[in-house]
């Protein structure tokens, strides 16, 4: 039996497509999630950043890899339902904690979350992965908008960094440009969302976000997670998370005391 939230639709819909909308994964966690955003924004971890680039207005906020020192993300993550629906949505029979994520557009902020896929940024590859992408706010214009089909793609878009635009690693000969996916006809699919509502994509589906043009805030909390086939794999560079000091080898599953079975069949 799959977790009352889903239907077998949704776990179809995410191998076909690689991302499913999922209703109220996260409502009765929400005011929990806000807290634990105004503790990350009020304490910043190493990786924050404001994203600022010049000529452009606002606040775009994101931090990540907090949880564990941050009580209400790490009580959300414990015991929510968001791990059995990985587990169903993944077709696996472990969920691990890979990292959370924090992403926040202020008021009035013109900077755009630009296209992206996320694996080629992590040291994880494997087919059953999931990302679950909420919002804290009602969202609209700023929600989050993906490309179907594109965790299929045969070749890897090439990772960028968010302000400077340039190349994550410095060999890029195994990644293909990033595409422009409105002016090339691809199929967006993209959602009107109220607070704890999810969307759930695959780590390679190319993704992004406009800017936040209202005049309400866009907070929102990803949460990543990985299922039985997820291997360490090295990149040409340093990863994003980096992990400092992790000690993984190739091919090794991800160590359990760094990231931890959430949820087991």
């Amino acid at each position: 039996m799959v977790h009352s939230l889903i239907t077998q639709d949704h776990i179809d819909q995410f191998q076909r497509d690689g991302v499913v909308f999922i209703k109220g994964l996260f409502a009765k966690e929400v005011e929990a999630l806000r807290a634990g955003v105004a503790f990350n924004m009020e304490n910043p971890g190493p990786y924050a950043s404001d994203n600022f680039k010049e000529g452009q207005s606002g606040r775009f906020f994101d931090d990540y890899c907090n949880w564990d020192r941050i009580p209400d993300f790490k009580q959300v993550i414990e015991t929510s339902p968001a791990a059995e629906v990985a587990a169903d949505l993944m077709l696996s029979k472990s969920v691990q904690m890979f990292h959370d994520h924090v992403l926040v557009k202020e008021p009035g902020t013109s900077m755009a979350t630009p296209w992206h896929q996320d694996e080629p940024y992590y040291f994880v590859e494997g087919a059953q992965n999931v990302s679950f992408w909420s919002p804290l706010d009602q969202v609209d214009q700023a929600t989050l908008r993906c490309v179907a089909g594109s965790h299929k793609w045969e070749k890897p878009v090439l990772p960028t960094c968010w302000v400077s635009e340039e190349g994550f690693y410095a060999d890029e000969g195994q990644y293909m440009p990033v595409p422009d996916p409105d002016a090339e006809g691809m199929t967006v699919l993209e959602y009107k969302m109220e607070p704890g509502d999810a969307v759930a994509f695959n780590y390679k589906i190319l993704h992004g976000a406009r800017g936040n043009t209202s005049t309400t805030r866009r907070r929102a909390f990803s949460l990543r997670l990985v299922g039985d086939d997820a291997r360490y794999v090295e990149r040409p560079g340093r990863t994003s998370p980096p992990f400092p000091g992790h000690d993984m080898v190739s091919g090794q599953r991800l160590r359990e005391d760094w990231f931890p079975v959430l949820w087991q069949r």
